[in-house]
């Protein structure tokens, strides 16, 4: 399957592979995948990928495509994840009113704050 797919964009002039959230995979499935992106951009020189994922994939992914790689860490805000879960809850209580309590509002916000870490 690599080999067509490696054939079937070799002539174009160049390909974006984009993947986002490759820290989800399993760990047998993530080193798997990753080898077989090291056997593509090897065989099309053409080909540039554009990978997400949380920082302790880093190692993984630096073993298998390291050559011209950039890496940008983004940590999201911990005010924007505040006015976000505000927000969604807000949303779900406009649904249906007084389903959730002033203390369990604060209880998910605090919880999910200390959760987040940068995420």
């Amino acid at each position: 399957m690599l080999k067509l797919f490696a054939k079937t964009i070799d002539p174009i002039k160049r390909v974006y592979i984009c993947i986002d959230a490759v820290d989800e995979l399993l760990p047998q499935d993530r080193l798997e995948f990753l080898r077989a992106l090291q056997q593509v951009i090897q065989e099309v020189s053409n080909t540039r990928l554009f990978l997400t994922g949380r920082p302790y994939v880093h190692g993984e992914v630096d073993k298998y495509l390291t050559e011209g790689a950039y890496t940008i860490d983004i940590v999201a805000d911990r005010g924007d994840i505040a006015s976000y879960l505000a927000q969604k809850i807000d949303n779900d209580d406009a649904r249906d009113p007084g389903l959730m309590t002033e203390d369990m509002r604060n209880d998910i916000m605090k919880t999910m704050l200390e959760k987040a870490s940068g995420m």
